[in-house]
């Protein structure tokens, strides 16, 4: 008894030893600074730098492939400590928040078929690409909404998902959820912005949507620097500095919203200046 007790310790304290061994010669060295960016990361893991999680961030970070200001969720506070961290000077970036481009709900919008299925809007888009007439327009069934980490969207009444500005960190997530990429990436510093997703013609989209782009180029003859007409759908330069809120009151169907004077129809986000900050007052 006493002899199989010793031999069990014995094989216990050997493979402790080997296994010490093993873990000092084959240990990865880990950078000190890799581990203090990981603490001042958010850990949301959304991926909004372009890396899977905030592990991975950090290590391409410490390579030099990235750059430290890619974090949106952490804002400028975690910008500067990482900065502060490699020694490197604090350079924000232009703050983008998500846009759903769509403001035709069940009222504004109509329907090829009543959906009865899952509420989920990548299997109700599987059905005959969606219930939906138009094919760009939102669903509806709140998918985005799911895949926020920071309650930032809201589902209207009537079957729209608005996105809270003020609540955005663009992280994309809802992006990559959408099956019908009616969410985009806009600069925060943006207020007007053109909310349609169809690229039929004029005639057409009369046809399904109250509320949808036309084509009818009066945006553009209003602001010609700032708006483009482009597969029957207009969209806004955002890097021209001219104002694009003239073109909101001259927009017969009303597609062109200005967000510091309201959100889309049922919505109960509050607009308030966050949404025209320059970029260096967001930062």
């Amino acid at each position: 008894m006493l002899a199989s007790v010793l031999t069990l310790g014995g094989i216990g304290l050997f493979a402790a030893i080997a296994l010490g061994i093993a873990a000092k010669k084959f240990a990865v060295e880990v950078d000190p600074r890799e581990l203090a960016i990981l603490e001042v990361l958010p850990g949301a893991n959304c991926g909004a730098c372009g890396q899977p999680g905030c592990g991975g961030y950090a290590k391409a970070i410490i390579a030099g492939v990235m750059s430290p200001n890619l974090c949106s969720p952490g804002g400028s506070e975690t910008i500067e400590k990482i900065a502060h961290i490699m020694g490197v000077e604090a350079v924000s970036a232009d703050p983008q928040v998500a846009l759903v481009c769509c403001q035709g709900d069940n009222d504004k919008a109509s329907q090829k078929y009543r959906y009865l299925g899952l509420e989920d809007c990548n299997a109700a888009q599987k059905i005959a690409d969606g219930p939906k007439t138009c094919g760009g327009g939102c669903l509806g069934f709140g998918s985005c909404m799911r895949a926020c980490p920071f309650d930032a969207i809201e589902m209207t009444p009537q079957g729209l998902a608005v996105i809270d500005r003020d609540k955005c960190t663009g992280c994309q997530k809802c992006v990559a959820t959408c099956p019908r990429q009616v969410i985009k990436m806009t600069p925060l510093s943006a207020s007007t912005h053109v909310l349609c997703n169809s690229s039929d013609k004029g005639a057409l989209v009369r046809k399904y949507c109250k509320i949808g782009c036309i084509a009818c180029q009066i945006c553009k003859k209003a602001v010609p620097e700032a708006y483009i007409i482009e597969n029957f759908l207009a969209r806004i330069d955002y890097a021209a500095t001219a104002d694009t809120q003239v073109a909101v009151a001259k927009c017969p169907t009303k597609c062109i919203r200005d967000f510091s004077t309201g959100y889309p129809d049922g919505s109960s986000f509050i607009a308030s200046n966050t949404a025209v900050k320059t970029p260096e007052e967001a930062a």
